[in-house]
């Protein structure tokens, strides 16, 4: 989409009657489809969180806890596509959630939890290919054996993007020299990011999240994606890799509402202070985003801001009714038919090249 199509697509958005959009529209976790036995598998997940039941098994052998009650939809594959069917979706990126294990896990440990939960995926598509796809799962500690995971399962069956923390421990692993050949070869594989933050309070954007209650969760993890996004433009790594697709959670978090108020930091508070290939605006495009920011004036925003071509479905912890009808959340804005035929797969099915 050219950059002059892309503005006259968002302000379309705009036009929009504001009355009647508010009187109607719901916030995610009340949205419900009108007649539930129309319900037909339909969208693609990008953001949906899974635990099989080999790598659960290995971590309580290496001396985890057990996990306390546990979701059988985090592993029971009958299970999840009933519940997939009966609430609109046809596929699920299956990806670990912010319990990943990369922080404590040995380099070894990490080898080994990494090879069993994508050998799982992979036989979890073989099983199903038409309802299961995955984010590679990789031991970010150690650069060198993420590499060599990443390409011991490349262009195997179900392999179609790379699921990467945050950061960890504070720091920024993505943006240093070493970890920059397992970035250039996802853009060479053509595998998008997929991210989220770990869990863990050596990983708390800021103590003073803790609580009670705790925010960490709710505030944490959306300046955790505003800090992941800048990075990659102010490191410079959007410039170094530029066919590298990247995925942001939860809405994006906080970047797509405070970019402009970074852009006029760096740019038009005294001298400049960065130097990129494009126009700083643009690079909010280089980015998707899931539609996970829960009220429908937040999303209505969103597609206006960065335009319907980079917004995707991602429900997380959708076993626990995070949003039980995705679909219908996206479908009360009324948009027009292409476009939300984008959202719902059309988008998802480029980034995975289905």
């Amino acid at each position: 989409m050219s950059r002059d199509h892309g503005q006259m697509r968002r302000r379309d958005f705009l036009k929009v009657s504001a009355g009647a959009f508010f009187a109607q529209a719901v916030p995610a976790w009340e949205a419900r489809p009108t007649n539930p036995k129309t319900i037909r598998p339909v969208s693609i997940d990008m953001h949906t969180h899974w635990a099989p039941e080999a790598y659960v098994k290995a971590q309580i052998e290496m001396g985890r806890p057990a996990p306390a009650n546990r979701n059988p939809l985090d592993f029971d594959l009958d299970k999840r596509r009933k519940w997939m069917d009966e609430h609109g979706i046809q596929m699920h990126v299956l990806t670990l959630s912010g319990g990943m294990p990369w922080q404590w896990a040995t380099p070894e440990q990490g080898v080994r939890l990494a090879q069993l939960v994508n050998d799982a995926a992979i036989e979890a598509h073989t099983a199903f290919p038409d309802r299961f796809v995955a984010g590679i799962a990789m031991p970010v500690k150690d650069p060198a054996m993420a590499l060599k995971e990443l390409n011991r399962v490349a262009g195997k069956p179900g392999m179609r993007a790379v699921h990467l923390p945050n950061s960890m421990e504070q720091r920024d692993y993505l943006f240093e020299a070493s970890f920059d050949p397992v970035l250039a070869r996802c853009q060479e594989l053509g595998y998008p990011l997929l991210f989220h933050p770990l869990d863990g309070d050596a990983n708390i954007y800021s103590k003073r999240l803790v609580g009670p209650p705790s925010l960490t969760n709710w505030l944490g993890f959306t300046f955790e994606h505003a800090t992941t996004a800048a990075k990659f433009i102010t490191t410079g790594t959007l410039d170094k890799f530029p066919k590298l697709e990247i995925v942001l959670p939860h809405g994006g978090g906080a970047f797509p509402f405070i970019f402009a108020r970074v852009e006029h930091g760096l740019y038009h508070m005294g001298s400049v202070q960065l130097k990129v290939e494009r126009p700083f605006r643009e690079y909010v495009r280089r980015f998707h985003y899931d539609y996970l920011n829960y009220y429908p004036e937040a999303l209505r925003f969103l597609i206006s801001e960065v335009g319907p071509d980079r917004i995707v479905i991602g429900t997380d912890l959708f076993a626990a009714r995070d949003i039980e009808y995705p679909n219908s959340f996206v479908e009360q804005l009324n948009l027009p038919a292409k476009d939300l035929e984008l959202i719902l797969r059309g988008n998802a099915r480029r980034l995975l090249r289905l």
